[in-house]
């Protein structure tokens, strides 16, 4: 974990030499969030393996998604058939998916030990509270409820920092759901398609957001390839945010659109190749070019004693 500056993250120990003035100066980079969802599966031992994955592939938090169920679903929902490994009706399957507190608190403790944040997406008003007794560093307002405005005032009230995803959303509902949260530390571009080909990412939305908002911006990404996630990375993303697995052929609705760890740290690696190559914006000789330029620079052509000849 490192010290948070504006959603972004210096990392303790990730340095480099200025190419000017020779000096150390410190790497700031993307925010780089492993959603780890409900890819556990139930298992906290599997959630556990999936932060320890995240850690090692570099990234900077794990997320989860946390639900009051009898808030999210109505009766006839939880009752509705649906066969699952935890029994019959879908609300067998979705308690099944759920952590109680003491689960959290071997998450968010595991979560130390690897060295990442943890935090989750909330569902309801009562996940708000639930979450905000671990004192994680952000909560999440996943995009299905950008709407849901006593959702939002919940977070402001709970005193945590907000980052909220756009799927699904046009201009108009994004602002009036940052107006009602007031302050929010991210705001990432989102497509809610699963999962969503390359040529529907429109990253550049991120861009749009961040003229007409004047806040941190990011990406949530929901592709299976690395692209969009490194196109967000060049155009400036403070967050980035990935569904990852252990094993995409693992039962679970999520599995198959998710990233597993090999794929993930390559992303990852990717991500920080991408940072180191934006460099500076001045444009100036920089001292790895001298080898060449002692080589190769000329002002003028050399003199020649019979132009003439030297034209045939």
């Amino acid at each position: 974990m490192g010290e948070h500056v504006g959603g972004s993250v210096v990392i303790a120990g990730t340095r480099h030499h200025d190419d000017y003035s020779g000096t150390l100066m410190d790497v700031r980079h993307t925010y780089f969030i492993a959603e780890i969802g409900i890819n556990h599966n139930g298992s906290i031992d599997t959630a556990q393996e999936l932060i320890r994955a995240a850690a090692a592939a570099g990234c900077d938090a794990v997320k989860f998604q946390r639900r009051d169920l009898t808030r999210v679903y109505s009766p006839e929902e939880l009752a509705r058939p649906r066969e699952s490994v935890f029994g019959a009706t879908n609300g067998d399957l979705k308690r099944g998916l759920e952590f109680d507190t003491d689960g959290y608190r071997r998450l968010f403790e595991a979560s130390r030990e690897a060295g990442v944040d943890c935090f989750a997406s909330v569902w309801d008003e009562a996940s708000v509270e639930f979450m905000a007794q671990f004192k994680p560093p952000y909560m999440k307002v996943p995009s299905p409820l950008l709407g849901h405005h006593g959702l939002l005032r919940a977070c402001r009230a709970a005193g945590v920092p907000v980052l909220m995803s756009t799927g699904g959303a046009d201009m108009e509902d994004v602002a009036a759901a940052v107006r009602t949260l007031g302050d929010v530390a991210g705001v990432m571009h989102c497509v809610s398609a699963y999962p969503c080909p390359d040529h529907h990412s429109n990253v550049r939305q991120m861009l749009t957001l961040r003229s007409e908002l004047g806040v941190p911006v990011g990406y949530s990404s929901h592709e299976t390839g690395p692209y969009a996630v490194f196109a967000a990375t060049a155009l400036g993303a403070e967050f980035l945010e990935r569904h990852i697995t252990l094993d995409r052929t693992m039962w679970g609705s999520d599995q198959s659109v998710s990233t597993e760890p090999e794929e993930l740290a390559a992303m990852v690696a990717g991500v920080r190749a991408i940072e180191r190559s934006l460099g500076s914006s001045d444009v100036r000789r920089l001292p790895i070019e001298e080898p060449a330029l002692v080589k190769l620079r000329r002002t003028s052509d050399y003199p020649v004693a019979n132009p003439a000849s030297s034209a045939r």
